[in-house]
């Protein structure tokens, strides 16, 4: 990919959508990141005009419902976001031979295989998020070819609406941090989603490809080697993932291969750890 083609990013807002705008900027890319209020993917006639109008190569959306327990009761908005939304950009892009980059997650599995999902291991979704993002998926193949679909999980970057901030604040409040030990899955940065994503359009890889970090933990391992790094002192005691009674059932394994991803990129993921340090330094230098 040229730098010289125009990218447009979509919710610019986001962890994932901030993480993009900052490395485009400091790489001089040709995009735009217009604000929520004038492309909200969710308003097709308002979408297709401003792509009509800003011409963009490629279009990077980072919008997405993730609320996953609240889409239990509001799931007529999860499809509008995650479903409806896409395949009416995706029609957008088709008509006018826009490539398309969109993000699903790792809650499309169910979690009872033994083993790391693949790209061809066949999804079962358990909870309404899931089920949103999963048919997102289906509706971009239907309405457009020339798209990158990057599976998620665990996704760590800017703002308060990860685990990480969550914890951080969470143990400001509490001498005692309970975490699941029976949830496993891949911590993946917004920096290296953001990374392997350019490194993608440079290769003009199209499909379905999983882009996680490379090893795996449950949300205690995470917490505590992200205590270990950040010096926060407190008990974190490992319960079952019942104990917290949420609304959306999640799967209990959800780690997702990204042996294809490497393969055809020549380059290894680095491995979450690393990622999770090199987050925390990102995080200390910006206060």
């Amino acid at each position: 990919m040229q730098k010289s083609a125009k990218i447009m990013v979509l919710g610019a807002g986001g962890q994932l959508g901030k993480t993009f705008v900052d490395k485009l900027q400091k790489l001089e890319y040709n995009f735009i990141a217009p604000q929520e209020s004038e492309s909200d993917i969710t308003q097709q006639q308002k979408i297709a005009s401003l792509i009509n109008e800003e011409q963009p190569d490629t279009i990077i959306n980072c919008a997405a419902y993730n609320a996953v327990d609240v889409a239990e009761k509001n799931s007529k908005l999860a499809y509008l976001v995650n479903s409806e939304a896409i395949g009416n950009l995706a029609a957008v892009c088709f008509e006018k031979n826009i490539k398309l980059v969109h993000y699903s997650s790792d809650y499309i599995f169910d979690g009872t295989k033994d083993g790391f999902y693949s790209e061809e291991d066949p999804p079962n979704p358990l909870n309404v998020y899931g089920k949103s993002k999963l048919e997102g998926e289906m509706q971009l193949r239907q309405n457009t070819r020339n798209y990158l679909l990057f599976r998620l999980s665990w996704v760590i970057g800017p703002g308060e609406q990860n685990f990480l901030f969550k914890m951080s604040q969470w143990a400001e409040k509490n001498p005692v941090l309970k975490i699941s030990a029976d949830e496993v899955s891949i911590p993946t940065f917004t920096f290296d989603i953001v990374e392997f994503t350019l490194k993608a359009l440079d290769k003009n890889l199209t499909g379905l490809y999983h882009l996680t970090s490379s090893g795996y933990a449950s949300r205690y391992e995470l917490a505590r080697f992200y205590a270990e790094q950040t010096g926060i002192d407190k008990l974190i005691i490992p319960v079952a993932l019942s104990h917290f009674n949420m609304p959306a059932s999640r799967p209990m394994f959800s780690c997702l291969s990204n042996e294809k991803l490497t393969r055809d990129l020549g380059v290894k993921l680095p491995h979450w750890k690393e990622s999770l340090k090199k987050y925390v330094q990102e995080v200390q230098s910006a206060k």
